[in-house]
């Protein structure tokens, strides 16, 4: 989430509502960050409020159910190697892939009071990409395992990018026939390569640079085919498998429109904020617009268009009765809008307080908050080394260049 305000509660049930789901399942080891830096690619003429908004976020992190004992929660600015990682994946993205993303064409056309016309903003998919990938596990051999990221369909798009800017990194610094390799296990290397090829293929690949002939080989095979006889061959190849692609883990979200019909957006102004009072909630969906079509107290509606009704299923399904009151009342006019929406804003009330209390404990409490912030900071930040030490080491080779310096060093004294 980036620090541009505090959450709402389609933040809730877009995103926090699953968090806290996956978060409980023992499959998953679940990292949850705060993007500060992401906030500057649009806000960053005035970043006075960061701070204040990344504390506020946490504590609705915590207040919504995230667990700093079952998930990592940290914040992505003090985590360097965040913008390590997106520096080396930008030396591979081509700018073609960055300009046909649909949401930085939206955003050019319909953000008016703002220059987007930075790379900051043009390169957010490589950022949210490394902030993604950062965390991948090493792999020696075989499969790698799974990287999921819990999005709506409208943003698998980003994800989709994400795999092809891993699978054009991990092409030009993974998958290598190790350079120790005598000249006979390098021959025998190339013929694992080449029994797979189709017939008639081997004169196209008779190349003897190993990139070149790799390079060959993946096109004659396959993606899945190729990286498959790399993996099943460490002993002559590195893994192909230095960063992991992404997943797409889909999730089903509810409808959930903000006050004025449209989608609940901090900067439409129509939202409710899971710090809400009781008196703003009942203030505020008390204009809540309808259905159009009932512009007299006596005109039948239609609950299916309206976004009053779409709260009620999300928030008076457990009262007994309510939503076939509300369908019921509707359709025949036997209750106006004024008064469903009313009993709306109760239930609205009774699921928000336990979220609100919690809220209240973490804001009288806000060093509590910063201690949690900054030790899930301080876990991510090992596995983001770890990630790193990898990465630097393929594509500098500054280990193995030190080795080879060191014994021949050796050699010189003796």
């Amino acid at each position: 989430m980036r620090p541009t305000g505090r959450l709402h509660i389609g933040h809730y049930f877009g995103a926090l509502q699953n968090w806290v789901r996956l978060q409980n399942d023992p499959a998953y080891d679940c990292f949850y960050f705060i993007a500060d830096w992401h906030a500057l690619t649009s806000d960053y003429a005035d970043t006075s409020a960061v701070a204040e908004n990344t504390l506020q976020i946490m504590i609705d992190y915590l207040a919504a159910g995230l667990d700093p004992q079952k998930s990592v929660l940290f914040q992505q600015s003090v985590i360097p190697e965040h913008a390590e990682l997106h520096l080396l994946l930008s030396m591979v993205t081509p700018l073609g892939w960055l300009d046909r993303v649909p949401t930085y064409k939206e955003a050019l056309e319909n953000v008016k009071d703002r220059d987007l016309h930075n790379y900051g903003f043009l390169g957010y998919p490589i950022l949210q990409c490394a902030d993604i990938v950062i965390y991948s596990n090493p792999v020696l051999a075989g499969m790698p395992d799974p990287l999921w990221v819990p999005v709506g369909e409208d943003q698998a798009t980003h994800v989709e990018l994400s795999r092809e800017i891993v699978r054009r990194f991990n092409f030009f610094f993974a998958g290598k026939m190790h350079s120790h390799l005598t000249a006979q296990q390098k021959s025998q290397a190339r013929e694992i390569v080449l029994f797979a090829l189709p017939a008639g293929r081997y004169e196209g690949s008779g190349s003897d640079d190993a990139a070149v002939f790799l390079s060959h080989a993946r096109s004659e095979l396959g993606l899945v085919k190729y990286l498959q006889i790399i993996r099943n061959n460490p002993n002559y190849f590195t893994s192909p498998d230095l960063l992991t692609e992404p997943g797409v883990m889909l999730t089903q979200t509810p409808r959930i429109p903000g006050l004025d019909g449209r989608k609940m957006s901090k900067s439409y102004g129509n939202t409710i904020t899971l710090s809400e009072s009781d008196a703003d909630i009942r203030a505020k969906t008390k204009v809540m617009v309808t259905d159009p079509a009932r512009k007299r107290r006596t005109d039948p509606g239609n609950p299916d268009v309206c976004p009053v009704y779409d709260w009620h299923k999300l928030f008076s399904a457990e009262e007994p009765g309510r939503l076939e009151w509300v369908r019921q009342g509707c359709t025949t006019a036997g209750i106006g809008c004024i008064e469903c929406k009313a009993a709306m804003a109760e239930n609205l009330i009774k699921w928000i307080a336990p979220v609100r209390e919690r809220r209240v404990q973490y804001e009288n409490n806000p060093m509590r908050v910063m201690e949690i912030l900054d030790d899930g900071s301080k876990r991510a930040r090992k596995v983001a080394q770890g990630t790193m030490e990898r990465v630097r080491e393929a594509v500098f080779g500054w280990d193995k260049k030190r080795k080879a310096i060191d014994c021949t060093a050796g050699r010189a004294k003796a």
